[in-house]
């Protein structure tokens, strides 16, 4: 289940983003937001209202320099932080910018797993509020983001899917993350941020 929810959303979630405005208003990621050395380390865990843990453990992501190129160590693998920030041309974009209080859209996506289960996100996306939110990582101001929607794959699996994401502009990342369906809880959180 960790990997499906990797997949969904890694890429996404690692945008930066230019702090908000005056008017609470945070503008598309820029390239120039990230800096070598930048390191972000979560704790995750998912458990099933049976108790059952699925997964568990830290997923640790940091910004290198690959051939004079920003590039992100993801697991096993690193991608160009360039095209983490290229504008999203979808019209059911996984943020729909720039980020404000109030702002309503559609996201859909469809997705592979790293075991080659595919599948679809289907949600309704609404910014809550930016507020003062406190994790282990520290006190940070950030967006509560919430996706509610169903989850399906092509085994068969289908969930109703509820998710609020916590998104900290000045860590350029979401820094909570807690999702349910049906059965399952899945909770990650920002213990560690660091910066050259």
């Amino acid at each position: 289940m960790k990997s499906q929810i990797v997949i969904f959303f890694t890429l996404v979630m690692l945008s930066a983003c230019n702090g908000p405005t005056k008017s609470g208003v945070t503008q598309q990621p820029t390239l120039t937001d990230y800096k070598v050395g930048e390191k972000w380390v979560w704790k995750f865990k998912g458990v099933t209202t049976e108790g059952e843990i699925r997964s568990e453990g830290n997923d640790t992501r940091e910004i290198i320099n690959v051939n004079g190129e920003l590039s992100i160590t993801i697991g096993h693998d690193t991608i160009a932080v360039a095209d983490m920030v290229k504008p999203d041309k979808s019209e059911t974009p996984k943020y729909d910018w720039p980020l404000e209080v109030g702002k309503k859209w559609k996201y859909e996506q469809g997705w592979t797993s790293q075991d080659g289960t595919t599948g679809k996100t289907s949600q309704d996306v609404e910014v809550l509020s930016f507020k003062e939110e406190t994790v282990e990582a520290g006190t940070f101001m950030a967006y509560t983001i919430q996706y509610k929607g169903r989850i399906t794959n092509s085994r068969g699996y289908e969930a109703a899917s509820e998710e609020v994401w916590l998104y900290a502009p000045t860590v350029k990342n979401f820094i909570k993350l807690t999702q349910k369906q049906d059965d399952f809880l899945y909770l990650e959180e920002l213990i560690e941020y660091s910066k050259p």
